[in-house]
């Protein structure tokens, strides 16, 4: 894949780097035992992309809890750092981070929360090839808003245009393309150039994210 043309790389985390899917829902399962209410895999899926104190305002919006939503989603990420496992690093991402180390710079744009995404950047040997560190703390308006992105390329130093997204779920192509930045899909570590071809056959509401 020839990425000349951009001097940033901009990589989401769960489900782009690192498939963190597997160890997010055992977090919630437990959560939901913590809490008591239902564990809906499937439905968890659709919620992809989104911080998790947003999921957990779904949660109770749908099963009438009368918990915090900072508090649910405090819980799944102490239960989530506690896990011996946080997943895999995607090898078709990780081998475009080692490759432009050195000639480009990089950026995280994630919509976890920043303990949580320098925890899984660190214990995957990650963080030491990475620029910048952008999450859902550090911005107010979440994924597919552009803000995570653009201030990614804010302390990148570069414009939107010199920047390439990489992500896996349609929310973050929606991101990507609302920040005015080209998007390169991730999925079963393939990467796909994205246009509208790519999204309506390549992503759907069951791709992973935190």
């Amino acid at each position: 894949m020839d990425l000349a043309k951009y001097q940033g790389l901009i990589f989401d985390l769960d489900g782009t780097l690192v498939d963190t899917m597997p160890a997010n829902l055992e977090a919630w399962r437990r959560t939901s035992v913590h809490y008591c209410f239902p564990f809906d895999a499937d439905w968890l899926y659709q919620l992809s992309g989104q911080p998790s104190v947003k999921m957990a305002s779904a949660m109770i919006e749908r099963y009438g809890l009368s918990h915090r939503p900072e508090d649910i989603a405090n819980t799944k990420l102490g239960i989530y750092l506690a896990l011996d496992d946080h997943g895999k690093v995607i090898p078709c991402t990780y081998e475009l981070l080692v490759k432009y180390r050195d000639t480009k710079k990089t950026a995280i744009g994630t919509g976890c929360q920043r303990l949580n995404a320098l925890n899984i950047l660190e214990s995957k040997g990650l963080l030491s090839l990475i620029d910048v560190v952008v999450t859902s703390s550090d911005v107010t308006n979440y994924k597919p808003a552009p803000d995570t992105f653009l201030l990614a390329a804010e302390k990148l130093g570069l414009a939107p245009d010199q920047c390439v997204v990489f992500e896996d779920t349609l929310l973050g192509v929606e991101a990507a393309r609302n920040a005015g930045m080209d998007c390169i899909l991730v999925k079963d570590d393939q990467l796909y150039v994205v246009d509208d071809h790519v999204v309506n056959n390549h992503v759907d509401s069951n791709d992973s994210a935190t």
